[in-house]
């Protein structure tokens, strides 16, 4: 695959679209002043195309420009999908055929979030663009416990429900909330499972990278646009297939 240079008004012309907030008020200073930052970030020439106040001291901008930088498609990283979409008849009747009892779905929001639209979305019977949720599955048993779970409570819904899979939302992503809440609850289902019979973690949310699976200690990230098909048959196919081995899981 070739490399590339972005679209704006002619092909390979490099111009791009780019907003921000500085925090200062606006004036013709402050402008200048988004300028200057475009022009740093490798646009030039670069224009304020519009600028508005954003209360006392804050001016929200956007600048169009122009970029010199080039993408090569070839070496860009993405986690695809390695497993098949299941419609929920195949995947009732996989759970049936493999578990012969109901599939333990666990989810809820963590921490401080209290934005349940994107568990609400996924779990809820009605669902999400145009897909029911994860409740309109027959044999999937699903415990939605809504915002503000703090992690021990997770934990032990997880174990009361004798879970087979923790499905996780985050929203709030101020000084990488997500992050750091993701690893607190990763860790703890860590101590308090043994690695053989610890339930699907699974996490989600519009500012999550899809990549960082390994690092956060869950079994799948899932990034905005997500439906709750790919979310059913990725569980599914996990629960009821061959589990990987740790050698699997690292490669």
């Amino acid at each position: 695959m070739s490399l590339i240079r972005p679209y704006g008004d002619t092909t390979g012309d490099g111009m791009v679209q780019l907003s921000f907030t500085l925090p200062i008020q606006h004036s013709k200073v402050a402008e200048g002043a988004a300028v200057q930052l475009a022009n740093k970030m490798g646009m030039d020439p670069a224009l304020v195309v519009h600028a508005k106040p954003m209360g006392e001291g804050f001016t929200f901008f956007v600048v169009y420009g122009r970029v010199n930088h080039l993408v090569d498609p070839s070496t860009v990283e993405v986690v695809e999908r390695d497993y098949p979409l299941l419609t929920p008849k195949e995947a009732n009747a996989a759970i049936k055929r493999s578990l012969r009892r109901r599939l333990v779905v666990v989810g809820g929001c963590i921490g401080t979030d209290a934005h349940t639209v994107g568990i609400d979305a996924i779990l809820n019977i009605k669902g999400f663009a145009g897909e029911k949720g994860l409740e309109y599955y027959r044999e999937l048993k699903v415990v939605n416990l809504g915002a503000q779970v703090s992690v021990p409570q997770l934990v032990e819904a997880a174990r009361e429900e004798r879970a087979d899979a923790v499905l996780v939302s985050q929203v709030v992503t101020q000084r990488d909330a997500h992050l750091l809440n993701t690893r607190e609850m990763s860790a703890a289902f860590r101590e308090a499972y043994p690695a053989a019979s610890r339930p699907l973690l699974v996490v989600g949310g519009p500012r999550f990278d899809e990549t960082m699976a390994d690092e956060l200690g869950v079994d799948r990230v899932f990034s905005r646009g997500t439906t709750p098909g790919e979310v059913a048959s990725f569980i599914v196919h996990r629960l009821t297939g061959p589990r990987p081995t740790t050698q699997e899981k690292a490669s």
